[in-house]
């Protein structure tokens, strides 16, 4: 059994990573990173865990392994960690804030003989991995285009809307400073695409619209062209009814091949493939799945391959097409500031 330590202990950490690693039979918790001190009674009650806000008596406390669910702009730190003590990293997305960052995390944990993983599980999903099974046994023939939808309201604008004044959403307006829907949540998509389609991206192209008021767009599209020629288009949003008393999402896969389609809809629990043989319905499953992420991460450290766990090159790439996008646009649109 891998003992774990977990560096940061938000949101995710206790939806996601926690549950999936107190259920695995291959992980065990022993060891919580968290700087800030008055958090430590609290976590640690909570979790049974020891709970460390000195850095070196954290990885010296017997881990194996670490896996980074902190905000991402202490992920270059994190990491850098990590490789001085020569643990391997699983780091929640997005990976680092920029190129220079990533690119030295991925080299320093090269150097020291370590693995670092991007944790994408979306990858893990039953439904991402019958989609690459159809894809790649050209059930839909040759696919030509995927169009790829998460619009949403990243849980409102305002805590609760009744409250005078309104209580701004922490959790919706960070992840709008750290760089807004792509950057934060499309690089799963990004990655899909690519892992899908076994096919790097060679061009890109976004728009958005600017529908709160924040520097990074709220509401975006990019458009991908893959070097095989392949297109993805992905819709994606943080400001889709946020400040809606009733709010509703859309999330949406859809893959056109030459001959079929394979379609899957979250709200609607649809999960098809239509071709010329006639329609054949999978099983509805979420889009995430922390437990499958784990089970591959425990196969990598057992076996010391990566598998099909989601690389640090594949994080860095996700990002850098994501920051890219959300880039242009802002500075497009400082561009119009200006003019005006």
């Amino acid at each position: 059994m891998f003992k774990l330590g977990l560096m940061g202990c938000g949101v995710v950490a206790n939806y996601g990573h926690i549950p999936s690693i107190m259920d695995s039979s291959k992980f065990e918790l022993t060891a919580i990173y968290e700087p800030v001190v008055t958090r430590k009674e609290e976590l640690q009650k909570k979790h049974q865990v020891e709970v460390f806000s000195d850095v070196e008596l954290f990885f010296q406390s017997g881990i194996d392994a670490v896996v980074i669910t902190s905000p991402a702009p202490s992920h270059y730190q994190n990491v850098r960690d990590a490789a001085r003590y020569g643990k391997h990293v699983l780091c929640e997305k997005p990976l680092a804030m920029d190129d220079e960052e990533a690119a030295e995390m991925i080299a320093l944990m090269e150097k020291a003989g370590l693995m670092l993983f991007t944790a994408f599980d979306y990858r893990f999903s039953p439904v991402a991995q019958m989609i690459k099974t159809i894809v790649e046994n050209k059930s839909i023939g040759d696919v030509r285009s995927l169009r790829l939808s998460y619009i949403w309201s990243n849980h409102g604008k305002y805590v609760n809307d009744e409250q005078v004044p309104p209580q701004l959403n922490l959790r919706r307006a960070n992840r709008m400073i750290e760089g807004g829907p792509m950057v934060d949540c499309g690089v799963h998509q990004i990655d899909l695409a690519r892992w899908w389609l076994n096919s790097d991206v060679q061009l890109q192209h976004s728009e958005g619209a600017w529908v709160d008021e924040y520097e990074a767009p709220d509401h975006m599209y990019l458009h991908m062209k893959h070097a095989n020629k392949v297109h993805t288009m992905l819709e994606i949003s943080y400001s889709y009814c946020f400040t809606a008393k009733e709010p509703v999402s859309h999330f949406i896969y859809e893959l056109i091949g030459t001959d079929g389609v394979i379609r899957y809809d979250r709200e609607a629990k649809i999960f098809e493939m239509r071709n010329a043989s006639g329609t054949t319905r999978f099983p509805y499953a979420s889009e995430k799945n922390f437990k499958g992420m784990y089970e591959a991460f425990a196969l990598s450290l057992e076996t010391g391959q990566t598998g099909d766990m989601p690389t640090g090159l594949d994080g860095l790439i996700a990002t850098r097409i994501a920051r890219r996008a959300t880039n242009e646009l802002i500075q497009k649109n400082a561009l119009v500031q200006t003019s005006e």
